[in-house]
């Protein structure tokens, strides 16, 4: 019954409504600090410098604060953006759908899809957006894991766009943890937050493979240097 409930359309509106007037609260009271300014060139830009979109990639465990990174993208870049929105992808099951419906209230669109399926599985349409100057926003591990594990999906589309991969971290002093298999975090208000920046990651046409550990690993330097920014009172100066 409980289940059921759930599951209703109308439950999953108000469920949506109430999380993105939850993360909209949690965004706006927390001071945020951007780490890795000096990549935001290369993130705007394709491999021959004309202007182009990127893959924004970060794990799912910091999906809740990852509208936060287009805001102030937003905010910070202002007309240099005009015209261009940033798409996440998000898998077709309930829990997706329901994603969907909180990130629409906060300013991003959605692709359903699955890296766990490759970049070949609609990969025309992550393409054409990339190639419009739109931004793709990926979670490698999602939507099951395991944990910190990239599926082959994220560096298939880098090589077939020639996008970058563009690694992302997110932190606050005042977060909720999860007992789930990511371990998700969930901004509470009035603290202080980081976003993490990393070097952008080109992936040669025939490299997508080789390229994984080094998406993993920046992820996870990304996560690490954001946790560490925390645990330092948010004194840290310097990305990955």
């Amino acid at each position: 019954m409980l289940q059921r409930l759930i599951r209703h359309p109308r439950t999953q509106a108000m469920l949506a409504r109430l999380l993105a007037g939850y993360l909209a609260l949690a965004y706006r009271t927390t001071r945020w600090t951007l780490l890795g300014e000096e990549h935001v060139p290369a993130v705007l830009r394709d491999a021959q410098g004309r202007p182009g979109g990127s893959i924004i990639s970060f794990w799912h465990e910091r999906l809740t604060m990852m509208p936060m990174v287009w805001l102030t993208a937003r905010r910070l870049l202002g007309a240099e953006l005009d015209g261009r929105d940033a798409f996440v992808l998000i898998s077709g099951h309930r829990d997706g759908r329901l994603i969907s419906s909180v990130i629409a209230r906060l300013g991003l669109q959605t692709v359903v899809g699955s890296t766990r399926e490759g970049a070949r599985a609609g990969a025309l349409g992550l393409l054409r957006r990339l190639r419009q100057g739109h931004f793709i926003a990926i979670t490698p591990d999602g939507p099951r894991g395991p944990r910190r594990r990239a599926a082959a999906g994220v560096a298939e589309l880098a090589a077939l766009s020639g996008a970058a991969v563009c690694p992302i971290g997110a932190s606050t002093t005042r977060a909720l943890r999860f007992n789930s298999w990511d371990r998700a975090m969930l901004p509470v208000p009035f603290g202080r937050g980081v976003l993490v920046l990393g070097p952008p990651i080109r992936v040669p046409r025939d490299g997508a493979e080789a390229a994984l550990p080094a998406i993993e690993a920046a992820l996870s330097a990304a996560c690490d240097a954001a946790d560490a920014w925390v645990r330092a009172g948010g004194r840290g100066t310097t990305a990955p």
